[in-house]
């Protein structure tokens, strides 16, 4: 049994424990990171955001090539397989594999591989798996050992017609009809992603209304935009049961009615992958979900032990977790933490959505007067040479100060345009106005020209008063 002994030790590889362990290093600190995987990456890598928005991608490059005239005088309309297009999007896993590995070996951070878990606040165990043990210590531990699909005990996820969004990944077979039990951000996703190859799609929701953090007009326009794909959406709906033989899959639901397709996908919920950890040997708690409550530092109820990424919960984003990562470092090396704030809402649904700021409701219910600026994606110029013209920027801002409150974005490359007004909402004082875009010179064609449109419309409402 080998020892060591480390200023830092992570448990998880992924965008939280990667971020952390880096920054630790470059402060000089001696640092480990145990991860229980072969290769580095965690589920961002492996299983969740790489393999999901690659998945998408390859989507949105077959819907792209079937709709667009030029390439239809090519020939007939393609179909691909699941299977197929999820190979063709498997092959960037690889390549994210060796980028981060590199990021070890230049940081020299020494990677221990194997299931962790606790001896004490300070001592961590390690089983390769192999036979071999490995005893670490270190002065500071931080949690990152993310989070995997919720599981519940009535459902048979070994049966071949049973999925979660791990296991869809390993799908070998292309269905006629499936059922996605939830509509999160994940169930959206697929149902973008299946309804994209042709598969007809239940969607059940728990609520009244999909993503309903989202604005409500944004909200509205991704259930358009479902239902114009074929996905049928199916509002405050719970399970009852579900049943699965050897042909086909049935979901019972509480409303009475009765489901059947060739597969299920169940994306209700996510939960801490803490349960191995051993935390009692610490006297650490756990909510329901298996996540860990952690202060405005990150640190938890035992004074040197810190948690970060989606195993303390919301936002469970990757872009979040790296900059928790990044955050927790600085606590350790005595450093004022920077909480991470106002996070955009990346959602790679086709097409994809993305937001920073306060809503509509939010600003209503806080008697804040606004104003609002949209611009049609149809009506720019880059949007119709592209022929990506669905969708709309929208701008909420103060009536009095113009200062910015919200942007709001639906449609193509949503999640990069938001940066630019997630760039002028962040500076200080009379620097976040929508004034800005009026004074500044925008690339034409683009898409960013969104911006000037929305911000020309937002004023002359006010200028017609």
């Amino acid at each position: 049994m080998a020892d060591h002994t480390y200023d830092v030790l992570v448990i998880g590889s992924g965008p939280a424990g990667e971020s952390a362990a880096m920054s630790a290093a470059k402060s000089n600190l001696r640092v480990a990171v145990i991860e229980s995987r072969a290769h580095v990456g965690g589920n961002c890598a492996h299983k969740g955001t790489i393999p999901s928005k690659s998945l998408r991608h390859a989507v949105k490059q077959l819907i792209r090539y079937n709709s667009v005239s030029l390439f239809r005088e090519m020939g007939d309309t393609r179909w691909l397989s699941y299977p197929r297009v999820l190979a063709a999007a498997s092959k960037v896993i690889p390549k994210q594999v060796e980028l981060h590995t590199e990021f070890y070996i230049r940081n020299r951070v020494t990677l221990h591989t194997g299931m962790a878990s606790f001896v004490d606040a300070n001592t961590v165990n390690v089983d390769s798996g192999d036979g071999a043990q490995e005893t670490i210590t270190a002065e500071s531990i931080i949690i990152a050992t993310g989070s995997r699909p919720y599981r519940p005990a009535d459902v048979d996820f070994s049966h071949p017609r049973v999925y979660d969004s791990d296991t869809i990944l390993e799908m070998q077979h292309t269905p006629r009809h499936m059922i996605i039990y939830g509509a999160g951000v994940i169930g959206c996703e697929y149902a973008s992603i299946f309804s994209g190859l042709g598969v007809k799609v239940d969607l059940i929701n728990n609520r009244d209304r999909l993503l309903s953090f989202l604005d409500d007009e944004i909200s509205d326009a991704l259930s358009y935009h479902l239902r114009d794909s074929d996905v049928t959406v199916r509002h405050s709906e719970e399970y009852e049961s579900i049943e699965a033989d050897d042909h086909s899959v049935t979901l019972r639901l509480k409303s009475g009615k009765r489901l059947k397709a060739d597969a299920i996908l169940w994306c209700n919920g996510r939960s801490g992958n803490t349960d191995k950890l051993n935390l009692e040997a610490t006297g650490l708690d756990v909510d329901y979900r298996g996540n860990l409550k952690v202060s405005q530092d990150y640190r938890t109820s035992v004074d040197n032990i810190f948690a970060v990424g989606d195993v303390i919960g919301w936002p469970s984003l990757a872009s979040a977790s790296f900059d928790q990562g990044r955050a927790v470092a600085s606590v350790i090396t005595g450093e004022p933490c920077k909480p991470v704030t106002n996070v955009p809402t990346g959602i790679y649904t086709l097409p994809e959505i993305s937001s920073i700021g306060q809503t509509e409701t939010e600003l209503t219910a806080a008697r804040v007067p606004y104003e609002v600026g949209r611009a049609l994606f149809k009506n720019t110029a880059r949007g119709q040479i592209s022929g990506e013209d669905v969708g709309m920027l929208k701008i909420l801002f103060h009536v009095d100060s113009l200062e910015i409150l919200g942007v709001h974005c639906f449609g193509a490359e949503a999640a990069e345009i938001v940066h630019i007004g997630q760039a002028i909402m962040s500076q200080s004082g009379a620097g976040n106005t929508i004034q800005f875009f009026l004074d500044t010179t925008f690339n034409y064609p683009t898409m960013a020209e969104a911006y000037r449109l929305a911000a020309l419309d937002g004023i002359n409402r006010i200028n017609r008063r």
